[in-house]
C-alpha cells in the first residue's frame, strides 16, 4: 500500500487480507464466466453444436484435405511420410521405374511396416529390369503385374497421392502429385485396386 508522503514508502498488506482481496476477485471473474456460459446456451451457437455433434458433420476446409506436390524430390518425401504411419494397408500402382525407385527409397519403411503387420501390395509392369527389385522386397510386400501406367498410393484407405503425369515423358523437376485425405474417395479407389488385384499376376505376361 502507497504511503502519502515523500519519499515515497510503502505499507505492507496483512496476508490475510490480500488473501481476501484475491478470493474476492476469483469470485467475481468465476460468476463472470459463468454468467457468459449461462448466456451461451440461449444463442443459436449451441443449437447447431448439437445438430452437428447428433448428426456426426466434421466441417473441414477443404484445403487442409487436399494439396499438390511438385517435383519428385518432394513428392517421394510426402509419400515415405505418409506410408511410414500407415497402421493396415499400402497399395501402390506404378510404373516399372517406379516400382524401382520405391523399392530403393522405402525398402527401410516397408521393413518397419512389415514388423508392424501393415499389409503392402504394389501392382506394376513388371519386366526384367524389374525382377532384382522384386526378388530384393519379396518377403516384405506381395508384387503382382499390371500393364496400366497408373500411379498412385492408398494408405489404409484414407490417404492418396497420385501422380497426374506420365513419368517416362516428364523430368522429375516437374512431376506433380495430388495427396488427398478422404477416407470415402480412398476407399472407393482401394475397392478398385482390389477388384482388379485379384485378376493380376505374380509374374510378368509372356
Amino acid at each position: 500500500m502507497l504511503k502519502l508522503g515523500k519519499p515515497i514508502k510503502y505499507l505492507a498488506v496483512p496476508p490475510k487480507e490480500v488473501l481476501e482481496r484475491v478470493k474476492k476477485n476469483v469470485n467475481d471473474d468465476a460468476r463472470e464466466q459463468v454468467k457468459r456460459l449461462e448466456d451461451l446456451k440461449k444463442t443459436d451457437i449451441v443449437n447447431e453444436l448439437n445438430t452437428l455433434h447428433s448428426q456426426g458433420v466434421e466441417l473441414v476446409e477443404p484445403a487442409d484435405l487436399s494439396g499438390s506436390l511438385k517435383g519428385r524430390h518432394n513428392l517421394y518425401n510426402h509419400l515415405e511420410l505418409t506410408i511410414r504411419n500407415a497402421e493396415n494397408s499400402v497399395d501402390i500402382m506404378t510404373t516399372s521405374q517406379g516400382l524401382m525407385r520405391k523399392i530403393e527409397g522405402f525398402k527401410p519403411t516397408f521393413e518397419k511396416l512389415k514388423k508392424r503387420g501393415v499389409k503392402i501390395r504394389i501392382a506394376a509392369p513388371l519386366t526384367k529390369e524389374t525382377a532384382v527389385a522384386v526378388r530384393d522386397i519379396g518377403s516384405l510386400a506381395e508384387i503382382r503385374n499390371t500393364d496400366s501406367k497408373a500411379r498412385f498410393v492408398i494408405v489404409d484407405g484414407k490417404e492418396l497421392i497420385f501422380m497426374i503425369m506420365d513419368d517416362q515423358e516428364v523430368h522429375p523437376t516437374y512431376d506433380v502429385g495430388i495427396w488427398v485425405n478422404s477416407p470415402f474417395f480412398s476407399s472407393a479407389l482401394e475397392s478398385l485396386f482390389s477388384t482388379a488385384w485379384k485378376g493380376m499376376k505374380t509374374t510378368a505376361t509372356k
